[in-house]
């Protein structure tokens, strides 16, 4: 397998065939956000907020799994990038009802992070039934706040791809889909204990160590 060329935001950029524009951006330095993604694993392209801009495309590409070509031309922060980039974040918002406002970890939170760093203000999107979950405590290695999950998926991918034990999946439809333990039961101890690997990728803190062992 052999390496190609590419040029994003006028910086060239060689990486071997196969690359996505995601792993190209990082090996030259580029930020592109993402929340799915997770390094060394396929792509599921969920959370769309990767979008670049490739010359010659009428529609904009997930960066993490649009796949390098031989002198492609990517832009990753055009008015039409941004501008896509604020509604996703603004829609992730919209669904992120988790008071952080009184939450001392806010600062780990990626998504209002970037909610900053685009100038993203409150949602102004309506919604008549706000997604509202009790956080949950009775596990002693995971605290789970479903009000604060965005539905990246990456925290499920985590569990079955990295972990190996299936724990977690998406459960229902539409507005009501949520991450799920089994049949929408409690993360209990039996089927959740102390890997902490869904914690290690939540990019929001809808999952966490529990106060007590909180380091």
């Amino acid at each position: 397998m052999g390496n190609v060329n590419i040029i994003i935001d006028g910086k060239k950029v060689r990486v071997r065939e196969g690359s996505t524009i995601l792993e190209a951006a990082e090996a030259g330095g580029i930020t592109i956000p993402t929340f799915c993604n997770i390094k060394g694993l396929l792509p599921t392209g969920v959370c769309r907020v990767c979008v670049v801009e490739v010359q010659g495309s009428k529609t904009l590409v997930g960066s993490c799994h649009t796949p390098a070509t031989e002198g492609m031309l990517v832009f990753t922060r055009t008015p039409r990038v941004v501008a896509t980039r604020k509604v996703i974040v603004e829609l992730m918002l919209t669904g992120h009802s988790g008071d952080c406002v009184n939450d001392p970890n806010a600062e780990n939170c990626k998504l209002h992070n970037l909610a900053s760093d685009y100038e993203v203000g409150a949602p102004r999107f309506n919604v008549k039934t706000p997604r509202f979950y009790p956080a949950e405590e009775s596990n002693p290695y995971v605290r789970r706040d479903l009000s604060k999950c965005i539905l990246c998926r990456k925290c499920v991918k985590a569990c079955q791809d990295l972990a190996r034990k299936n724990v977690l999946s998406i459960g229902y439809r539409g507005f009501r889909s949520k991450v799920v333990s089994g049949f929408d039961e409690a993360l209990t101890t039996e089927a959740c204990r102390d890997c902490l690997i869904c914690i290690e990728h939540c990019p929001t803190g809808a999952l966490a160590k529990p106060v007590q062992i909180r380091v």
